[in-house]
């Protein structure tokens, strides 16, 4: 019975090891490691830590193929996969493949993690959709911000953000043009197309396939990928003089890790709350790195958690002198609270994010003790996780409930 008990508990315990291990799973692009700025090898990172991992490819001995996708045929002789220089990479964890585009190279191409017979193959997809030889001559057209999104797509955008691209991670890998993402009305004197503020840096996405764009000059902005309009949302402070933010992913924890391309003074963390970054102690400091992937989401457990109540959320409601709103996931663009018990007044319903910042709110007047009111959402409430807060007329906490918006 014990040593039942023991093989157990050691099998949990290394389950939760190797899920916390594969949530760490990061790939960096770096240089060669002698304080240059050659953003050609590729190196997993252990993102929790800051630190090398192991190398994956080293562009002076790594033995490689690079293939066609289209033909399977093998080319690209002399030319390195990551020639000219990459600052644009994503990891699709699902494919195990980590996906790139140099910035002089009109094309698409990723590395197949699954090879296993020590000479790694790279596949390539050329698309004028990338860019021609003449375009690339100009820095704004240059991708350097990429991520897999909620959707299973990957998503590039160019500096200038005049282009979007998504492209699909399959056997056959298609791409498409998705056209300009345009500022929203919010964003006043920082626009998403300023070079000043907002070229360079990277993307993540979140668990509601929203992604974020972390601009070198460490302004973050959030995308809607249905109106391809981007909300600037903070600043990153905390960062030492001259260190940009040209990589970010997503630790195991819900934290923004940054990587910077011009300096060797490792990495730092964020959260989306307040944007104060803090360095990650001990962290890789030999290899600046222009990039960094994985396939966490930012989100993802508060995801995880909404969806498991709303999969236990009926319907309609109890009545248990209690607030009960429906339905939950909201998928029409309102819901409704069903009132029981609750004094004749006025009550306050405020709608926030995560983080508490107020999305919209909507005053009510309850006349019986048993009443539904409908309460429409704004349209520009992306998909998400939200919570719904009542108060009565004395700001008297009431009820509050998750809801997810679909």
């Amino acid at each position: 019975m014990n040593f039942k008990l023991l093989l157990t508990t050691s099998f949990i315990a290394t389950s939760f090891i190797a899920q916390a291990q594969d949530a760490n799973k990061t790939f960096a692009i770096t240089g060669d490691g002698n304080h240059d700025f050659m953003w050609m090898n590729i190196r997993q990172v252990d993102i929790g830590s800051g630190k090398i991992v192991h190398n994956i490819f080293d562009r002076q001995k790594t033995s490689f193929v690079m293939m066609d996708a289209d033909t399977k045929s093998q080319s690209f002789a002399g030319q390195l996969p990551t020639q000219s220089l990459v600052a644009a990479a994503a990891y699709d964890k699902n494919q195990n493949k980590l996906f790139f585009t140099p910035m002089r190279i009109g094309e698409l191409r990723w590395l197949d993690l699954n090879s296993k017979n020590g000479t790694q193959k790279y596949y390539s997809v050329t698309s004028s959709l990338l860019n021609t030889y003449e375009s690339l001559n100009d820095e704004a057209n240059h991708f350097t911000r990429m991520v897999i999104a909620a959707d299973g797509n990957g998503y590039a955008l160019t500096n200038d953000a005049s282009r979007l691209v998504k492209f699909t991670t399959g056997k056959k890998v298609t791409i498409t043009n998705l056209g300009a993402v345009i500022d929203d009305d919010a964003n006043k004197t920082v626009s998403i197309k300023n070079k000043c503020t907002s070229w360079g840096g990277d993307m993540i996405a979140d668990a509601y396939n929203r992604l974020y764009i972390i601009s070198a000059n460490h302004y973050v902005f959030v995308l809607d990928l249905e109106t391809q309009k981007a909300k600037y949302i903070g600043y990153i402070s905390g960062l030492p003089a001259n260190y940009s933010t040209n990589g970010a992913a997503v630790d195991n924890d819900g934290n923004v890790v940054v990587s910077s391309a011009n300096t060797f003074a490792g990495y730092y963390k964020f959260n989306m709350k307040d944007f104060v970054a803090t360095k990650i102690e001990g962290s890789d400091m030999v290899y600046n790195a222009s990039d960094l992937a994985n396939g966490n989401l930012l989100y993802q457990k508060e995801a995880d958690e909404a969806r498991k109540f709303a999969d236990f959320k009926p319907v309609i409601p109890v009545i248990t002198n209690q607030v009960h709103i429906y339905p939950n996931p909201v998928t029409n663009s309102e819901f409704k609270i069903h009132f029981d018990g609750q004094q004749a007044g006025r009550y306050n319903v405020a709608i926030t994010d995560l983080s508490g910042k107020a999305i919209m709110s909507r005053a009510i007047t309850i006349n019986s003790k048993t009443q539904v009111e409908t309460v429409p959402l704004s349209g520009k409430i992306a998909k998400g996780v939200y919570m719904v807060k009542v108060t009565d007329a004395n700001n008297k906490f009431i009820f509050t409930e998750r809801i997810v918006v679909q």
